[in-house]
């Protein structure tokens, strides 16, 4: 019975993680109100943000679908990702999407000491600099502890999560990558895909199927900065 209980119980957890529904996200943002998951909004709007950018063959196709779309959105940048690849996040720039700070490699950044951490988020807000009014950043593996917050906050950062995010690093398939990001939004919500690595051109198709969708549904897609000037002028 015990067995059973647990097996449960386990499932239940796992099932929270999987839908995350909107009273868990919203408990985790009273209980962090300096960390963005979404925001309070009426009107149909979402923000997209993108982690591990740039790549040479991804980016330039999620930017292509963008503007098919008239969507902006937010590149969270990783400073390896970034070498070499200063013509993709110019062009970002161009098109009216912003660049965030995913700090210098792709590691659990709660996990770096404070020293390094810092480093590395002083080193990725040089490569991604100059910034629009607001400057996000996002830890690596979505982990963060209150001294990150302080250190971030230092550096005129604020951390930006999501409320939206379809586990497409583990999911891989794209139409069930989409359903999931259909089937969650909100308005006001944020929602997180990921860049970075060559089969993640994925990416790419589900935002062909997502995007349309969702315009058809009545929702802009902006990037975070402006989800939030949205919902400052809502209040």
């Amino acid at each position: 019975m015990l067995i059973v209980i647990v097996a449960i119980a386990f499932l239940g957890a796992l099932l929270v993680v999987y839908l995350q529904p909107l009273p868990v996200v919203r408990w985790l943002a009273r209980r962090h109100p300096d960390v963005l998951y979404f925001v309070s909004l009426k009107e149909k709007v979402v923000a997209l943000t993108i982690d591990d950018a740039p790549h040479a063959l991804v980016t330039p196709q999620l930017l292509d679908v963008l503007n098919e779309n008239a969507a902006h959105a937010t590149f969270f940048v990783i400073g390896d990702h970034a070498r070499g690849n200063s013509q993709i996040l110019e062009r970002a720039r161009q098109e009216g999407h912003e660049l965030g700070n995913h700090l210098a490699h792709e590691y659990p950044a709660v996990f770096l000491p404070p020293a390094q951490f810092e480093k590395e988020l002083a080193e990725v807000d040089r490569l991604i600099s100059p910034f629009p009014p607001m400057k996000w950043f996002r830890p690596g593996s979505g982990w963060y502890n209150r001294r990150m917050l302080n250190q971030a906050r230092k550096g005129g950062y604020r951390c930006a999560l999501g409320s939206v995010y379809p586990f497409d690093t583990v999911m891989r398939n794209r139409w069930a990558i989409s359903l999931y990001i259909k089937s969650q939004i909100f308005p006001g919500a944020v929602i997180i895909i990921h860049d970075g690595k060559p089969y993640r051109t994925r990416s790419a198709k589900v935002l062909k199927e997502v995007l349309p969708a969702l315009k058809a549904a009545g929702y802009r897609i902006v990037s975070l900065s402006e989800l939030v000037e949205i919902a400052g002028g809502e209040s």
